[in-house]
């Protein structure tokens, strides 16, 4: 996951460094840790714990209160990912997760566009697949929604429920909310592979290989130029949720998206404190494309579950993920007017 600064992270660096080998969101460069190649090339020896049948202690609010967002049915998504077990890229498990996507984002109603590519890390070169799902729009604008769905290599039995499932099942449930309904810009759904580093999250870009292939390729084609604002959403599932602002994303996106979560009643939630955060945003902050990251990693370091085996569905709370689906859902909406 990324790459985060913040206080926090500084007192917690010893202790992460100890816990993952790459960083999925990290915190502060300073705190990303470093694995064995070793250890990330053999993804395919780990073996997939049996399906959790965990009873999440809180319910997400009824979908007429969250916008039609159906926390429920996310939640069900996010277990359907888990139990295909860990994830990383080239992996078995992500060849099902990949078909499973593509299966679900079809009966949707979503247009279908996949970019198999081959992506050069420090163990060689990884064979990686980005999904992206299309809901069209009556102008020539896109709003990009982007997550990441493989998983950390080097830690034995990783299954990622809320690194990187929470997201993905959301993006899912997302993406059945708004595939069949027209608006003014085009709503394009990401499922990026290679969000994780193989080796050390600090050195020689081994992270974000799907985001920074996407952003390359659509920047080839001129898509780039279409697209009004990208929002990425990564580790958003877990029990007493605090996404702070990103202090790195577009100021103007993050106060739409902060005010919409206001208006609705969860500022408690989305809350006033910031900090930095390295993720897959930054491939088209690179860019100049206004984007946004909505992460929750410095609460998952500091229950010292981030990046270890203890990353599993009795750590989601579907309530959690209807939250952020409902602000995701109205802030789509204000981009549309907006970007009439």
């Amino acid at each position: 996951m990324p790459l985060v600064t913040s206080k926090l992270h500084l007192l917690c660096a010893a202790f992460v460094l100890s816990l993952a080998a790459s960083c999925s969101g990290s915190s502060q460069p300073a705190a990303a840790p470093a694995t064995s190649s070793a250890s990330a090339a053999a993804p395919e020896q780990q073996t997939a714990p049996p399906s959790l049948q965990v009873k999440p202690t809180e319910s997400a609010p009824p979908a007429d209160r969250t916008g039609g967002f159906d926390g429920e049915k996310a939640y069900e998504q996010v277990a359907k990912i888990v139990s295909f077990g860990p994830r990383p890229p080239e992996s078995p498990a992500i060849h099902q997760v990949q078909d499973y996507l593509i299966a679900q984002l079809k009966s949707s109603g979503c247009e279908i566009d996949t970019d198999d590519f081959h992506a050069s890390t420090p163990i060689g070169s990884v064979a990686m697949k980005n999904i992206i799902a299309k809901a069209p729009g009556t102008g020539q604008g896109i709003i990009l929604l982007l997550t990441h769905y493989d998983t950390l290599s080097s830690v034995k039995n990783f299954v990622g429920a809320e690194d990187s499932a929470s997201s993905t099942g959301l993006m899912l449930e997302l993406a059945r909310q708004l595939c069949t309904k027209k608006g003014p810009n085009a709503v394009w759904f990401a499922f990026v592979d290679g969000e994780e580093s193989f080796v050390d999250w600090n050195k020689d870009n081994d992270h974000t290989y799907g985001s920074r292939e996407l952003a390359a390729r659509m920047g080839l084609s001129g898509e780039l130029k279409r697209v009004k604002a990208v929002i990425l959403a990564d580790m958003i599932g877990q029990y007493k949720l605090r996404i702070p602002r990103q202090s790195n994303s577009t100021k103007w996106l993050v106060d739409l998206v902060w005010k919409t979560a206001a208006r609705l009643g969860y500022s408690d939630i989305f809350v006033s404190s910031e900090v930095q955060t390295s993720d897959d945003h930054d491939s088209f902050l690179d860019r100049k494309v206004p984007a946004i990251d909505v992460i929750d990693l410095d609460d998952f370091i500091t229950a010292g579950t981030w990046h270890t085996e203890k990353d599993t569905m009795d750590q989601i709370s579907p309530r959690s993920i209807a939250i952020v689906g409902h602000v995701l859902l109205e802030s789509v909406a204000e981009l549309q007017t907006k970007f009439k």
